[in-house]
């Protein structure tokens, strides 16, 4: 789901990094109004580490494979962190492996950042309303989910958008929609894992489920 450096026109890419520039920025400005900007740090640091490795570990899905991105999960815990984090793990997996490239980093940390933030809201708005053990959950699967299908769609959006006259526009087209199929049973994956692992840190370590805003995720007794 990265897009390589030449597969986007010049001003997709430059608008691609001022997006990307004002988003940080606003997150970072919003950090820095919290009482203590530092308390965050080295969760984000964690998390930004493990996004990072997890493109490295392909996961068998015959007749391909899959690698865990978890942008909704990192979202979900690490709150207004969550851009900036993913956006340093893009840089680093596209530095060190190739995934990706540095002209194309600003899109690329759009498609996966948005997506994080908005995981983010969907479960603080569920945690928000006292609806049961039901609801709640599923607002963290669709959270996981959501982020991972978004992105695909943003990915798949502008690629199809720019398709070079030179390609077979019909087969570029096909590979797409398919792999956009691959990512919706990815996206549901996701979002299992993504409810696996705030339950099981709300069990072992609840104080890392504190994002930089709103309440700490909690369980809540069904109605």
């Amino acid at each position: 789901m990265h897009i390589p450096d030449g597969l986007l026109p010049p001003q997709i890419m430059i608008g691609g990094y001022a997006l990307t520039g004002g988003i940080t920025w606003f997150m970072l400005r919003q950090i820095h109004r919290t009482s203590d900007s530092t308390a965050q740090l080295p969760k984000a640091s964690l998390l930004t580490a493990g996004f990072f490795v997890l493109s490295l570990i392909h996961i068998p899905v015959p007749p391909t494979s899959i690698h865990l991105v978890l942008n909704g999960l990192m979202g979900i815990i690490l709150g207004y962190y969550a851009f900036p984090a993913i956006l340093i793990g893009l840089f680093f997996q596209a530095v060190m492996f190739g995934h990706g490239g540095l002209s194309s980093l600003g899109v690329n940390g759009v498609i996966m950042g948005l997506p994080a933030l908005l995981a983010y809201g969907l479960v603080q708005w569920g945690e928000g309303h006292r609806w049961g053990m039901w609801w709640q959950q599923t607002a963290r699967f669709g959270g996981g989910a959501i982020a991972l299908f978004a992105a695909a769609l943003l990915y798949v959006g502008l690629t199809l958008s720019t398709i070079a006259p030179d390609l077979n526009a019909d087969l570029e087209r096909a590979a797409l929609f398919a792999a956009l199929t691959g990512y919706g049973i990815q996206a549901l994956i996701e979002g299992a894992f993504t409810v696996m692992a705030i339950n099981f840190l709300e069990r072992v370590k609840p104080e890392i489920l504190q994002p930089m805003a709103g309440e700490p995720l909690r369980q809540r007794p069904e109605h």
